[in-house]
């Protein structure tokens, strides 16, 4: 794998914030390490790859809070289009940390705010207001649901209208229960565009058989490790899984 990466010509994280996609569609696509390899081959004249201080697959680390209820999974679950989240993301290389409120509107945009954190194991109690703002819930009711780590590859096309991030090494760990679950076959694809233009990777996954299906970290990560919770709805993304030899 890294041996791969390093065939690609390099963008830096400057070079990165003046790529502005202001009409932004996102789709994400679940595969396998040796379809991403496949992948990574294909797109390698067609992309540059985020290097920061050579460093071109970045671990992260995310914690989520919810209410005791699981309010927020439970919304999801039950198929609610209007809908929250709320995490800790740290970008391990930088030792950057935010804490981050998404909210998701019933036309299936998804806005975020988020506010700087000096360390991810700060109290959150600091953060009040800004939660308060931002969140439709009591944040002192809010705990720490699940953690996951995970290293992020970012490719962009050279005609700039893209952005590619491909998560690997997927691991949970829920702070309630005490499972533990590891993803290491799994591959998810985040593709960020700027409207309908020409997208060179969706010809390369296409050839590829890898196809748009949602996957969401923190409840996927919620219905593996946490037997006590419905998972109706991601039922047949479990199969898929399944299916593909990752659990």
């Amino acid at each position: 794998m890294k041996e791969l990466l390093l065939g690609f010509d390099p963008i830096s994280l400057d070079e990165m914030s003046g790529i502005k996609l202001m009409n932004r569609t996102d789709t994400k696509f679940i595969t396998t390490l040796a379809r991403l390899e496949e992948l990574l081959v294909k797109a390698q004249e067609q992309y540059w790859i985020q290097d920061i201080d050579g460093n071109r697959n970045m671990p992260y680390f995310t914690r989520y809070f919810d209410t005791p209820e699981c309010h927020m999974y439970v919304m999801h679950q039950n198929g609610k289009k209007t809908r929250q989240k709320v995490r800790i993301r740290s970008y391990e290389s930088s030792g950057l940390a935010f804490i981050e409120v998404k909210n998701k509107n019933n036309h299936g945009r998804t806005k975020k705010k988020r506010i700087s954190l000096e360390n991810r194991d700060v109290e959150r109690e600091l953060y009040h207001d800004f939660l308060c703002q931002h969140l439709t819930y009591n944040p002192n009711r809010l705990v720490t649901q699940i953690e996951n780590n995970f290293n992020r590859i970012t490719l962009v096309n050279k005609q700039k209208t893209e952005r590619l991030t491909i998560d690997t090494g997927l691991q949970f760990n829920n702070i309630v229960t005490g499972n533990n679950m590891s993803l290491d076959n799994l591959v998810i694809i985040e593709l960020k565009r700027d409207g309908n233009v020409y997208s060179p990777i969706r010809d390369i996954m296409r050839d590829l058989h890898i196809h748009p299906q949602g996957f969401s970290k923190y409840c996927m990560g919620m219905a593996l490790t946490n037997e006590a919770l419905k998972r109706n709805r991601f039922k047949e993304r479990l199969l898929l899984l399944e299916k593909m030899k990752i659990i």
